[in-house]
C-alpha cells in the first residue's frame, strides 16, 4: 500500500532512521505531521534548524550548549571540579540533575562500548576523559548503566586510568528501595549481598 505513495515512503525511510522511535509508533508521527497546519510545521522545522545551529558540544564534558554561551555545568564555579561524574549520554547527565545529588561536574561519554553495534572506544569520548584526569581531579564516579556493556566500558575507563592519583568510584548496587526479594533477580541480590554496610 505504502509503495504506491512515494512522499509517504520517504518520509517513514527518515524517520525510521531517528533512534529510539519504536516502529510501531513511525505510523503515528507520520500521521501528526501529515496533520499539522502548513505554519505549525514550518515553525516546527525552523526550531530544529535554528537548535541545530545554536547548539554544540562542550569542549571540556561534552554536555550541550549554547553555540555562543559557556557550559552550563563546567562554568558554575559553585561546582566541585574535583569531582568527575561520568556518563553514557547527556539524558543520564539530566537524570542525576534532576535528583539534586550531585554538586560536581561532568563527563558525557556518548554511549558505551558495544562491539555488536560497532562501537568501539575511538567512537566515545574516552580519550578525553582521561587526559582531563590531572592533579585536580580527585575522584571519578562512574554513573554508566549496570549493563554488560556498561560495566565493561567503565572497566576499560577504569584500566586506561591505572597509575593516576584518582579515587574511582560507581552507583551503589543492589535492592531497590521498595522492591520486594522475591521479585529481585539472583544477580542483583548477590551484588547487593557483596556490597553490605553498617545497618
Amino acid at each position: 500500500m505504502i509503495d504506491q505513495l512515494p512522499h509517504m515512503q520517504k518520509m517513514m525511510r527518515g524517520l525510521q532512521q531517528v533512534p529510539f522511535l519504536a516502529s510501531k509508533n513511525v505510523y503515528r508521527v507520520m500521521s501528526h505531521f501529515l496533520k499539522m497546519e502548513s505554519q505549525q510545521l514550518e515553525a516546527f522545522c525552523k526550531t530544529l534548524v535554528e537548535a541545530h545551529a545554536g547548539l554544540i558540544e562542550c569542549s571540556v564534558c561534552f554536555a550541550w550548549q549554547e553555540k555562543n554561551g559557556t557550559c552550563l555545568y563546567c562554568s558554575d564555579r559553585s561546582r566541585d571540579h574535583s569531582i568527575v561524574c561520568v556518563v553514557a549520554t547527556w539524558q543520564d547527565l539530566l537524570m542525576i540533575e534532576r535528583t539534586r545529588s550531585f554538586s560536581g561536574v561532568y563527563h558525557v561519554l556518548g554511549g558505551v562500548i558495544f562491539p555488536l553495534n560497532g562501537i568501539g572506544p575511538d567512537d566515545l569520548t574516552v580519550d578525553e576523559l582521561v587526559q582531563r584526569v590531572d592533579e585536580s581531579v580527585k575522584e571519578i564516579v562512574f554513573t554508566i548503566n549496570q549493563t554488560p556493556e556498561g560495566e565493561a566500558t567503565a572497566a576499560f575507563i577504569a584500566k586506561k586510568l591505572q597509575g593516576r592519583n584518582v579515587y574511582l568510584s560507581c552507583l551503589a548496587k543492589g535492592i531497590p528501595i521498595g522492591a520486594m526479594l522475591e521479585g529481585i533477580d539472583k544477580i542483583t541480590i548477590h551484588k547487593a549481598m557483596q556490597g553490605r554496610h553498617p545497618f
